[in-house]
């Protein structure tokens, strides 16, 4: 994390609302995260968390019936205009999903692919990028003899190890993690919570946990969401001690309690 809290928000949104057809989802939501930042999106299932998600590297533009208001701002520039280029923003935003997701390719192919979708087409170059993100997520010496094998065979901690891989391989500036290790065993949990520890400084992240303790043991900063009247919402965040120990929301102080949600 970057000490100086002078520096201009990496990830800003700003009065953010999602709906799905009539049905709203979030409404009003502001944060934001400073360059190599952590911050963890906490609270109960169907205040928004994933819409958030969604909303900022504009996923949501492939759901029917999905609108998005307020402004999103990656390094100070909005992406929620007309004009933006989807994969270039795609690009600068990396996603990492509840479930390791891995393509039913090689171990390698995963990496190559979206490196020759982004116009990297000299095989030597790709070798390289593959080989440093398999090291930046502790792969490399577990899968370098096995590159050709179809990346489904490894574990499933292997596999989000992968996924993260293939988010980081084009050096994002944003790093957007759903849930990571809610689909994983302790073992595996604590193996890619070591890869985000290891992360963080060098991408600016946004986590969506239902774990309090996760969140407390990673992120240096906390969003709280909740659902007030039918709908999600932010409805505090902060440093991640602050939001623990002396928060400022009567929601926020029952919720990290264990009081409620």
């Amino acid at each position: 994390m970057i000490d100086d809290r002078t520096a201009a928000p990496a990830l800003e949104l700003d009065d953010v609302s999602v709906s799905y057809g009539s049905r709203p989802a979030v409404r009003h939501a502001s944060l934001s995260v400073a360059p190599g930042e952590l911050m963890a999106l906490v609270g109960p299932s169907g205040c928004g968390k994933s819409s958030l998600l969604a909303a900022i590297n504009r996923m949501t533009d492939m759901v029917p019936g999905c609108r998005v208001s307020g402004d999103i701002r990656i390094g100070g520039a909005s992406v929620t205009g007309q004009g933006v280029s989807l994969p270039l923003l795609r690009r600068r935003v990396g996603m990492v999903f509840q479930q390791p997701n891995p393509f039913p390719l090689s171990i390698a192919d995963n990496l190559h692919f979206p490196l020759r979708e982004h116009g990297i087409g000299r095989r030597d170059v790709r070798e390289r990028m593959v080989e440093r993100a398999l090291r930046d997520v502790g792969l490399w010496s577990e899968v370098a003899g096995r590159l050709d094998q179809s990346a489904l065979t490894l574990s499933g901690g292997q596999q989000q190890r992968l996924c993260v891989a293939r988010a980081i391989v084009l050096a994002p500036e944003v790093l957007l993690l759903d849930e990571p290790c809610s689909a994983l065993d302790p073992i595996a949990t604590a193996s890619v919570e070591r890869l985000i520890r290891d992360l963080k400084g060098r991408y600016t992240m946004l986590m969506v946990t239902h774990n309090l303790a996760q969140a407390r043991r990673l992120a240096d900063a906390v969003a709280v969401c909740w659902v007030e009247n039918g709908c999600g919402c932010v409805v505090e965040s902060g440093a991640t001690e602050h939001i623990f120990t002396t928060p400022g929301h009567p929601v926020t102080q029952a919720y990290c309690q264990g009081l409620a949600g």
